[in-house]
């Protein structure tokens, strides 16, 4: 293991979503970090070909049967050697299960839990089900996200899992394992997606204040109201997106665009936006994508072609940053952020769950005879 986090142990309780994502930039920045998936009941498969599930990378897995006693002390026994645990599941199942935070704190006081829920582990919705669409709806960050007169239109589930939840929780594991060295003593992290949303929504709510941003959709800045804020159609029924916010980076467009700026309204004259998008769609529709990202080259006109998720990592500037990596053959975006003297990495591809469970535990300081009794009793698959 390599990165700034390697000795730190974590345990996982296997989820969906973005607690495994909170997990997997832990792991890629050199957490050990165990993975606890749900015993089937028969073993993993022999095949040591991964999984392919991307989010379960850089990390280990046993699969548990948290039903039965022995596989419930297995898993408090691995606490007490554990900087950490995670689990992503509804506010009281761990609880049920007899790994809830208190269980798990009294084995192991300077333990941090975190815990990654939608609504949170209180108030009016926290047994509820949900999805990322709901908890961004709530946190008022689905609103914005839209066109003039359209439906708000789903950021994907990188807004609430990801963005709001993942990265959320990431960080707050990582601040109280390090109050936790000061102090010893642990607490719970309450990552819930709909308060990350929110926070992510913080900069929206300073322009509101400021003046800057109107309660329309679609009529702001950074909305797709703009004109110098937008996608474009190209000629070969691509796109290319410009952001040429700063006055000097719109003098830049727009001498790309080969237009004077002496014969054009002002850029913040918002009375003529929708008039200025027409003119700028006209001319962007004579290029192709590709192009335009020629013509754009070398400037600060603040211009990018609009690249689909599976073309991205042929781009040269990604492809000289590394910013996509391969592993056994798949190509998938690689750790971040970057570390100039411990260096993350991809430590090794998704397992099948289980696949790990004799090495694993014996890394843990489970011992062989308890891991074949474990394994014998159907605690352990």
């Amino acid at each position: 293991m390599s990165g700034p986090l390697e000795g730190i142990r974590i345990v996982e309780l296997a989820g969906i979503g973005p607690s495994p994502y909170t997990c997997m930039l832990l792991a890629d920045a050199g957490a050990d970090v165990l993975r606890v998936d749900r015993a089937t009941g028969s073993p993993p498969p022999p095949s040591t070909e991964p999984h392919w599930d991307l989010l379960n990378r850089s990390r280990s897995s046993v699969a548990v049967n948290l039903k039965h006693a022995e596989g419930v002390r297995l898993v408090l026994d691995l606490v007490e050697g554990a900087d950490g645990l995670v689990e992503g599941w509804r506010p009281g199942v761990a609880e049920r299960l007899g790994v809830g935070p208190d269980a798990c704190m009294e084995r192991n006081p300077r333990l941090v839990y975190g815990r990654m829920t939608g609504w949170g582990q209180d108030g009016p919705l926290a047994s509820s089900a949900g999805h990322d669409i709901d908890y961004i709806a709530l946190a008022g960050a689905l609103w914005p996200i839209g066109r003039a007169g359209e439906r708000p239109v789903p950021p994907l589930n990188l807004v609430g899992d990801f963005g709001g939840g993942g990265m959320l929780l990431a960080f707050g594991m990582c601040a109280a394992i390090i109050e936790a060295q000061r102090s010893g003593r642990g607490q719970v992290v309450d990552a819930s997606m709909v308060d990350g949303a929110a926070s992510l929504m913080t900069m929206t709510f300073a322009f509101r204040r400021l003046g800057l941003w109107t309660e329309g959709r679609g009529v702001n800045v950074l909305d797709s109201g703009a004109p110098f804020y937008e996608v474009y159609d190209t000629s070969d029924g691509k796109w290319f997106a410009i952001g040429a916010i700063e006055p000097q980076f719109y003098a830049e467009l727009l001498k790309v665009l080969g237009l004077d700026a002496g014969q054009l309204p002002a850029q913040n004259d918002r009375e003529h936006w929708a008039d200025m998008k027409e003119r700028f769609a006209a001319i962007f529709r004579t290029r192709t994508r590709d192009e335009w990202a020629e013509a754009f080259a070398g400037t600060d006109a603040c211009g990018a072609p609009v690249l689909s998720p599976w073309e991205a990592h042929t781009h040269p500037h990604n492809v000289q940053r590394k910013t996509f990596v391969e592993v056994e053959g798949v190509v998938q975006p690689g750790p971040v952020p970057r570390f100039s003297r411990t260096p993350a990495a991809v430590h090794k591809p998704p397992s099948v769950a289980g696949a790990d469970a004799v090495a694993a535990l014996r890394s843990w300081g489970i011992d062989e005879s308890r891991i074949a009794a474990l394994r014998e009793s159907g605690a352990v698959d």
